[in-house]
């Protein structure tokens, strides 16, 4: 059975760039570290290097609950540090007593400085302070050029890791029944939305199926795969609960609460 049979079509290139960071590893017996990973990044890297003997690889995203990580292959004989993984941490700073700041202006900002998405992790906010995970090859470049986010002028501070505003997040399970897997179909069941609603969303590249970018309303879905909707939020599947006598599906889906 070939590796790609694992994964989808769409997630083939991903699967040879970890194949090659692996062998790096293998063939030049150094550690090698990638950009933040999303979760379904993270996932594959993990069923690739499975119970390998030569390879191990660890992940940090600056706090134990983070989203988006950055991965450390190395040989089993190294034994990682945090350092390792170069990872900088920020406040935010604003005058919030005057002006709103919201998380598309951060992302929005960081984005027109010209960086790729993968060169930072989780913004995480608790709805009026800001802070930034960030690779600390970047660090210095973000601190001189990050000045203003939207119409707001910010300026950085560097923050400890036991400073960061960490919520543990539980999911709000909810029960739902459709005819089929389709993308456009769970989302309409999933978000109390019609599907004359649903099509233009997807069309319109405003849903995402494990942080990706998805326009295809027949995109097949299965169990992990979590939706993003822009302006309704988001949701996992978390269980496939078998089928109804008029064989539909019945899903398990949970919302972040």
């Amino acid at each position: 059975m070939s590796l790609y049979e694992h994964f989808r079509k769409d997630e083939h290139s991903f699967v040879d760039q970890v194949i090659d960071w692996k062998q790096t590893v293998e063939v030049e017996y150094r550690a090698k570290l990638t950009d933040f990973l999303d979760p379904r990044q993270q996932q594959i890297i993990k069923q690739i290097v499975g119970n390998s003997e030569e390879v191990k690889v660890d992940f940090q995203g600056g706090h134990g609950s983070a989203e988006r990580k950055r991965a450390l292959f190395y040989p089993d004989y190294l034994v990682p540090e945090k350092e390792d993984f170069q990872i900088s941490l920020f406040e935010i700073e604003y005058p919030g007593k005057f002006v709103t700041l919201e998380h598309p202006q951060v992302l929005g900002a960081l984005m027109g400085l010209g960086l790729k998405r993968e060169k930072f992790g989780d913004i995480i906010t608790d709805n009026s302070r800001f802070q930034l995970i960030a690779a600390e090859e970047v660090a210095d470049y973000i601190k001189v050029n990050f000045q203003s986010a939207g119409k707001v002028k910010i300026k950085l501070k560097p923050l400890e890791e036991e400073d960061l505003l960490v919520q543990d997040i539980t999911l709000e399970e909810k029960f739902i029944t459709v005819s089929s897997m389709r993308l456009d179909t769970v989302i309409a069941e999933a978000f109390n939305l019609s599907r004359s609603k649903v099509k233009p969303l997807v069309t319109g590249e405003k849903v995402k199926v494990d942080w990706k970018v998805v326009d295809d309303p027949s995109y097949p879905l299965a169990k992990g795969d979590v939706l993003s909707v822009r302006g309704a939020g988001r949701c996992e599947i978390l269980e496939l609960d078998g089928q109804t006598k008029k064989g539909k599906h019945r899903l398990i889906v949970g919302f972040p609460s």
